[in-house]
């Protein structure tokens, strides 16, 4: 999408190709790009793209490989030697792809930008050549690859040549998977075909510019050759985000601070953590008060208790909030992504219920879909890569129950966060911080120290699900939460969880500040304890630690 100049007297104003509506041109630059009236993002060339996004005097350019440059001999209306002699006259590139060595807020990075002017960013041996080596670079370097995507698809002119460097593209994406090296693209308007379907849909976290397009098939070629009729907003940035395959729909002007965040996560000489604050924890089942287990029930569900994202507020600087399972959709139910808890940064996973009736509807009540536990899975998997803790908080009734959960493999998408966070080589602290239920809430779960708020409860049923079942009245629902010992003092007698956290008077929602407070300062004193531990450790004392259960006399052994 470009701009339209009016009449040489009104050069100073452009016309927005969307809404039609006259920009000043200087503002249109001062506002990179983006449309005041609709919003719009134009696109930008790879130079502009760089001037705004790196950090200036930063930039390094490589060295231009040498490529088979005419691999078939192709000629259309000009052979394609001409072609590319013109592409390079006009846009001053030698592909259509720039690699610099560069920096982002002063963290450093690998950059490969493209340019769409550049035969419409087309993936060939030469683009092909410069992405492995900027995938090369970042690996020997152990520096973080950015990729800023344009293009419409492989380069026809080169045949299956170009259809090669999709897998030589991606195997190099792959080597940086294996290395722990952090992988970030960036998707502009448009990106298709050959480069979707490959590097620009591998790394760990995938942006996009509002707006952008991204798919395999572009919409013409869908048309022409199916005649299908297309979704509004078919392939747009916000409708590949509402389906699971994008982190984060970013506004241009927000891109690079949230780039910065990111980039500063995984930073070796970054500033180490804060020394852990005194934490208030109990770990003797006799401090705790016996009360009447329908009532911290009802504390447990309060909806003005804090959620997730209100601990994500108050505890973590930087947080970069990630979406999507990359398969299907994107859970409101989970929340999870990276942030510094105390200078030190972590993933987090978490429950997300929501205070008011608008809020809880629109986030489920807390009960996850199989995205949402798929969501979580790949965030942990993002964290055991890079060698990050993973803290998850624990508020939900239980998994979804209804009939789409059960279609789209509820039953899996647990059974395998079980399996995965069993084997995690990485720190992994939980913590009930309102309801745990059932295997819903054992799929976040599966950790090293397992603390509870103490007006936490944490079940294998609700307490009315028991009583409907096993009294046939969801009246004896205060029954049933008396016989299944849900409550803190409980949990904490029978060795699953290892720790209470202390509420304020009334419980969380009275003071949410201090209740944030205390668990920042058991997350600390945890996180400090557990990574002291080498990999090995971390998983072989966890898998002990939940082979012991229905053992006689597990908690002391």
């Amino acid at each position: 999408m470009g701009v339209h100049t009016e009449t040489s007297e009104a050069a100073q104003w452009i016309s927005c190709p969307e809404c039609r509506e006259l920009v000043y041109v200087k503002r249109h630059q001062r506002d990179l790009g983006v449309c005041p009236g609709c919003g719009a993002h134009s696109r930008l060339h790879a130079s502009e793209r760089m001037a705004h996004l790196l950090d200036d005097r930063s930039i390094v350019p490589f060295e231009s490989p040498a490529t088979v440059e005419d691999p078939i001999g192709f000629t259309d209306s000009l052979p394609y030697p001409d072609r590319l002699r013109q592409a390079r006259e006009r846009t001053g590139a030698g592909e259509a792809v720039t690699c610099v060595t560069a920096s982002v807020m002063n963290h450093p990075v690998i950059a490969a930008v493209m340019d769409f002017r550049f035969l419409g960013g087309s993936l060939g041996a030469g683009v092909g050549e410069r992405i492995v080596r900027a995938c090369e670079t970042a690996l020997r370097t152990r520096t973080p690859l950015l990729l800023v995507t344009a293009s419409g698809g492989a380069r026809m002119q080169e045949g299956a040549y170009a259809l090669m460097q999709m897998a030589k593209t991606a195997q190099a994406l792959a080597e940086l998977d294996e290395a722990g090296i952090l992988t970030v693209s960036l998707v502009t308007n448009p990106t298709y075909g050959g480069v979707a379907a490959s590097f620009a849909t591998l790394t760990d976290v995938i942006l996009a510019e509002s707006g952008a397009r991204i798919g395999f098939a572009g919409p013409r070629v869908i048309q022409q050759t199916i005649q299908q009729e297309l979704p509004e907003g078919f392939q747009s940035a916000e409708f590949m985000q509402a389906r699971g395959f994008l982190d984060a729909v970013v506004p241009r002007s927000a891109l690079r601070p949230v780039l910065g965040a990111l980039l500063g996560m995984v930073r070796q000489d970054a500033p180490h953590a804060r020394g852990p604050r005194t934490a208030r924890l109990v770990r003797d089942p006799g401090e705790l008060p016996e009360r009447e287990p329908w009532h911290v029930v009802r504390l447990a569900r309060h909806e003005g208790r804090p959620t997730t994202l209100d601990y994500v507020y108050q505890l973590l600087d930087d947080f970069q909030e990630l979406k999507g399972d990359r398969l299907s959709g994107d859970c409101p139910a989970i929340v999870g992504g990276l942030g510094r808890l105390d200078g030190r940064p972590i993933v987090l996973v978490g429950h997300q219920k929501g205070h008011d009736t608008t809020q809880r509807v629109s986030r489920n009540f807390g009960m996850a879909l199989p995205e949402g536990y798929r969501k979580a899975a790949r965030l942990m998997r993002l964290a055991e890569k890079l060698g990050l803790p993973v803290v998850t908080l624990v508020d939900t009734p239980g998994a979804h129950p209804g009939v789409e959960a059960e279609e789209r493999g509820q039953a899996w998408a647990i059974a395998e966060n079980l399996r995965l966070m069993s084997g995690l080589k990485v720190p992994v602290v939980s913590v009930i911080t309102g309801e745990g239920g059932s295997g819903g809430a054992l799929a976040l779960a599966v950790a090293d120290r397992v603390l509870a708020f103490s007006n936490a409860v944490y079940s294998v049923i609700s307490p009315e699900g028991c009583a409907a079942i096993l009294w046939k009245d969801r009246g004896e629902a205060p029954r049933a939460a008396a016989a299944l010992r849900l409550d803190a003092r409980d949990l904490l007698r029978q060795g699953i969880v290892d720790a209470v956290l202390p509420e304020p008077a009334g419980g969380a929602h009275e003071d949410p500040v201090a209740a944030a407070e205390t668990l920042r300062a058991a997350l600390g004193a945890m996180l400090s304890e557990l990574t002291r531990l080498t990999p090995r450790e971390l998983v072989e004392r966890r898998r002990r630690r939940f082979r012991r259960y229905g053992i006689e006399d597990a908690r002391n052994t």
